[in-house]
């Protein structure tokens, strides 16, 4: 089995057409949108297609879908230039094109005043550096900005007194006292004035995720209606200072960013490989299938839901018979707080005691050359991995024993699926990944940004990680006994 196992990985190996479909033909699987529902169907399709039970869990659904088109900026003037730009998901996009005068927003009630009739129909650079995130224009976030613009008020007294004051002092004058910043610190009342949208300098490559904090409680009664852009920093810069030194100048923006009447629900889809002797002992490989969409989740996380995906095809198509049950999961809204892999602890889907390991593949796409395991998995792991001796010169896999005193088991959420596993005492021990050849791969940046796309993806390291796992869970499955858990937490 085995021997089919390798034949077809190294003739037939369709990992990165797993991630070509996700990332370049369905996109960026975002919670809520088309293309995580066709996401699921397709995984469950595949399943059928070889010949392999599975089940579907809804873990929850949103209220409103949110489906991103194609966005379009630039700067009409003499040193005109397209703009570099995106928008947090769950934000609005434009009416059409809409073109605008470019503004700095107010820092007071003064400032505010003074401008008010110049902000309708303005695009208005806000303050401070993004990190990713919308504008939070929830009660929190109104709360913050009543204080701030309290600060402002008194500090804008006591300038008005150190302006008096270094009237009357010109040789010994003292220093301005610096406003406080909050980014769109006037925000209701600059979108009561009519500004068209906000715009804020972000670094590159741009990190632009979704309104995570105000998504489930947008309604179609309540979209949102006014634009939350983060622009290429150096970009930002240029126009700022054209609005420092009064230039005329326009900007326009076409952003195609779409709702949908919901609720929206969605689903872990689960592939299964019944054991023939111990059915109801399990071991667990799975991956996110969600992803945002301002790149198409080629990496975080197609990635690992490929490499989940054909190591359910190679162990199916090669007619395997594990000893224990072998569940191939594709989580969902994983983005959104993990809740797919929660969904399945918490409820109790399998006997958590009954789990030999769970493996997570949610990282770079890099190469499975090893493993790291407490002293008492140790024999296991190295009998799993025996059929790998020879199998690649080029990538060899080692079983490593862990060093030092067993770690705490986890109390708080981690960053991956594997938590809620790990917080019940589950083993979720994953394999070490490496770049191997030195491709320079830098996990920063694609994590969560418009670089997050199928080009970043190592087929070899793919096609030879899909093998990999197939071959060691395919292995742990077969052992008489579970995994030990002596030494993998502090007891």
């Amino acid at each position: 089995m085995v021997k089919k196992v390798f034949e077809l990985g190294k003739s037939d190996n369709t990992t990165m057409n797993h991630i070509d479909i996700l990332a370049n033909r369905i996109g960026g699987r975002l919670i809520g949108s088309h293309a995580l529902t066709d996401a699921e169907n397709w995984v469950i399709s595949k399943f059928e297609e070889w010949g392999m039970e599975y089940y579907t869990q809804e873990v929850g659904s949103i209220n409103v879908g949110f489906n991103r088109g194609p966005w379009f900026g630039r700067m009409l003037s003499e040193d005109g230039m397209q703009l570099h730009f995106a928008t947090p998901s769950y934000t609005a996009g434009t009416k059409g094109p809409q073109m605008g005068h470019v503004l700095i927003e107010p820092k007071s009630r003064a400032e505010l005043k003074k401008m008010k009739g110049a902000l309708k129909g303005a695009w208005v650079l806000i303050s401070g550096k993004s990190d990713g995130n919308a504008i939070d224009h929830s009660a929190e976030g109104d709360s913050i900005r009543a204080e701030a613009i309290a600060q402002n008020d008194s500090i804008l007294r006591l300038n008005n007194e150190i302006k008096a004051y270094n009237s009357a002092n010109r040789e010994n004058p003292k220093e301005m006292i610096p406003y406080v910043e909050c980014p769109a610190m006037f925000y209701k009342e600059m979108i009561e004035a009519g500004v068209l949208g906000f715009i804020q300098s972000a670094s590159l490559p741009l990190y632009v995720i979704a309104d995570r904090k105000n998504a489930h409680a947008i309604t179609y009664n309540n979209l949102p209606t006014i634009c939350d852009i983060k622009l290429n920093e150096h970009q930002y810069k240029i126009i700022e200072q054209k609005v420092k030194e009064r230039q005329t100048f326009f900007l326009e923006f076409d952003i195609r960013n779409h709702f949908s009447i919901g609720p929206i629900k969605y689903r872990n889809i689960i592939g299964v490989i019944k054991g023939s002797k111990y059915p109801d002992e399990y071991v667990m490989l799975g991956a996110h299938i969600d992803a945002y969409d301002t790149g198409t989740g080629a990496v975080d996380d197609a990635n690992g839901s490929a490499v989940v995906l054909e190591a359910a095809r190679l162990l199916a198509m090669s007619g395997a018979k594990p000893k224990r049950t072998i569940l191939f999961c594709l989580w969902t809204c994983e983005e959104f707080g993990i809740k797919g892999s929660k969904y399945f602890v918490e409820n109790k889907t399998v006997d958590l005691e009954k789990i030999s390991n769970y493996f997570n593949r949610d990282g770079g796409p890099l190469c499975a050359t090893g493993i790291t395991v407490p002293e008492a998995m140790y024999e296991d792991f190295v009998k799993a991995a025996a059929p790998l001796k020879g199998y690649s010169e080029e990538f060899p896999f080692r079983v490593n024993k862990r060093r030092g005193e067993p770690r705490e088991r986890p109390t708080t959420v981690g960053r991956s699926d594997y938590a809620y596993f790990a917080m019940k005492g589950v083993p979720t021990i994953s394999f070490s990944e490496t770049d191997h050849k030195g491709y320079n791969f830098t996990y920063a940046e694609v994590w969560h940004t418009e670089n997050d796309l199928y080009n970043k993806d190592f087929p070899d390291y793919m096609e030879h990680s899909s093998v990999v796992t197939a071959v060691i869970v395919y292995g742990i499955a077969n052992l008489d006994h579970l995994l030990s858990r002596k030494g993998l937490y502090k007891e």
